[in-house]
């Protein structure tokens, strides 16, 4: 039990530190919009997020689960191995997220989480206890549906706002109407955060909540069983806030400013639209990337009014850097746990 306890410890302490980074740069996909565009301060922005962050995660778990024990399952491994998996997973995750929101490149931070525990776990027993349908009903298929679902809904709300603005408000003068969705923007980037913390704020709570149930500290009584508490919740989503108003800003720019010229209307537009494909996605307890879907509805929101306003070479660049992060973060968490094995 004690040497449980220090893997736990060091796991939760390791956790936090993803769940900031998480902060840094995928939580600050769900203010971004509406800082660019003036509809609200950036700390009424964050106070704002955090709050629905944390309701978000208390409302649903099902990606906390998904997260926790759906990638390598916990009885595949011995305990203390497995613990030494969720670390090595956390260290490689926590590497590749750091890197890549000090350059400022908006990444799929749940994704680097989920490539490092892959590349950990086929590490520590090999690709046979690597659930395999899991990863492919529920990760490498959000993948796919994300930026999809995000451009498709980006793309017709902001079809929809603009045919309704010229069928019945098309004497109304700009100014008018662009304050008018500055206060659309407030309920549309409070439902983009909630809809985050159904999803991106479960990362950390499932890595917490698995350590503490083989460490022996949460007892079920049925494997399925995966009981989130209360504190771990309010824990991650007030760490996360922080790492959004301390590091985000960087993230903030790229997805606010540099991948299109973003109004109000656009920025409704987008966070309505990603919020709907998250939840949707959520639901079924898939840990989709938040920077995918956000990132192509911000897109998605410019795409047929004009090719010019959107910035190509800041697109291609995200894209870039989702591609490759679940391979990457495979490859250091398999390191990882290769060092922290051999220093033990």
């Amino acid at each position: 039990m004690e040497s449980a306890l220090g893997f736990v410890i060091v796991i939760i302490s390791l956790a936090l530190i993803y769940d900031f980074l998480n902060g840094a740069n995928d939580s600050a996909n769900a203010i971004a919009t509406v800082i660019a565009t003036k509809a609200l301060t950036p700390l009424k922005a964050l106070a704002l997020a955090s709050f629905f962050n944390v309701l978000g995660a208390f409302v649903f778990t099902a990606v906390a689960k998904t997260v926790g024990k759906g990638i390598v399952p916990p009885g595949a491994l011995p305990p203390n191995i497995f613990l030494l998996v969720l670390i090595s997973g956390l260290l490689g995750a926590i590497i590749w997220t750091y890197i890549c929101t000090s350059f400022g490149i908006p990444i799929s931070v749940t994704h680097s989480l989920v490539g490092a525990i892959l590349g950990a776990g086929i590490v520590a027993g090999g690709t046979g206890i690597v659930q395999w349908k899991v990863l492919n009903d529920k990760v490498f298929l959000a993948i796919a549906l994300g930026p999809f679902a995000g451009f498709i809904a980006g793309a017709l709300l902001f079809s929809l706002i603009s045919w309704l603005l010229y069928l019945f408000f098309k004497n109304t003068p700009a100014t008018e109407s662009e304050g008018a969705f500055k206060k659309l923007q407030i309920i549309s980037s409070s439902f983009m955060a909630f809809s985050h913390g159904m999803n991106d704020t479960q990362n950390a709570m499932g890595i917490i909540t698995a350590a503490l149930i083989t460490g022996g500290f949460i007892l079920v009584e049925h494997p399925e069983q995966f009981p989130v508490l209360w504190w771990v919740k309010i824990m991650c989503g007030s760490v996360m806030a922080l790492g959004t108003f301390l590091m985000g800003w960087k993230v903030i720019r790229t997805m606010g400013w540099r991948l299109t010229k973003l109004e109000s209307k656009h920025g409704f537009a987008a966070e309505t639209g990603a919020g709907l494909a998250v939840v949707a996605v959520s639901v079924a307890g898939m840990p989709v990337s938040t920077t995918h879907v956000i990132g192509s509805a911000v897109i998605g929101g410019t795409f047929f009014q004009s090719l010019r306003r959107i910035r190509w070479p800041e697109v291609w660049r995200m894209l870039t850097a989702w591609v490759i992060t679940i391979p990457l973060a495979a490859v250091i968490g398999g390191a990882a746990y290769w060092v922290v094995e051999l220093s033990l």
